[in-house]
């Protein structure tokens, strides 16, 4: 693996570690809901959804 996309992925682990943190989650502890779903559960399906095609389009460009 080139060492460029390592340093992504390493930068998205990061990302992620600090995006789960519990200061950051509780932003959106909030009252509400999208598409019937409390703010914090989406928000948190979200970002994990969001991690995972960032990190299938970084491997996909490694493997071509």
């Amino acid at each position: 693996m080139k060492k460029r996309h390592e340093q992504k992925l390493v930068v998205l682990a990061l990302a992620l570690l600090l995006l789960f943190n519990v200061p950051f989650l509780f932003i959106f502890n909030m009252e509400g809901q999208v598409f019937g779903i409390p703010i914090i559960y989406f928000s948190i399906f979200a970002i994990w959804c969001l991690a995972i095609i960032i990190s299938y389009v970084i491997l996909k460009r490694h493997y071509e």
